[in-house]
């Protein structure tokens, strides 16, 4: 089904949102490296292939993208990165220790950078879920 044409404005202030994140001013490879796993968490191919190009596009290495699903494994991530990849986890399984991730990301992000990296985070687990449920055939 055609979602993105059924609900055209619905859809599209979700797209808006996305787009406002991307203005933000948060680092774009923290988000586009969140916006990965998640799609990974969730299994959307197309989102998969989307953000593992773009973050190819923003300077990663493939084998650091090759790694992604392991990362608490390797040590080709940054402290940095590893505590936004522990939080896009948390945001999405809902893990009960949110509370102590999100003490450390008060450490290392400001407030509007924890919001938007939140907001990008819950946005892109919603439209993972519209693509694996309602598109046709990616």
């Amino acid at each position: 089904m055609n979602y993105k044409e059924i609900a055209k404005e619905t859809i599209g202030n979700l797209y808006k949102a996305h787009t406002s994140i991307r203005k933000s001013g948060i680092d774009e490879k923290l988000i586009a490296l969140a916006e990965l796993r998640v799609s990974q968490i969730n299994g959307c191919a197309y989102c998969c292939s989307y953000h593992a190009k773009e973050l190819s596009d923003l300077g990663f290495e493939q084998d650091t993208i090759n790694r992604l699903p392991g990362w608490k494994h390797t040590n080709v991530f940054d402290d940095q990165q590893k505590l936004v990849l522990e939080w896009a986890e948390a945001v999405v399984y809902g893990k009960d220790d949110w509370k102590n991730i999100k003490a450390k990301l008060i450490k290392h992000f400001t407030k509007r950078e924890i919001v938007e990296l939140t907001a990008s985070i819950t946005l892109m687990n919603t439209l993972n879920k519209l693509r694996i449920t309602l598109a046709e055939g990616d």
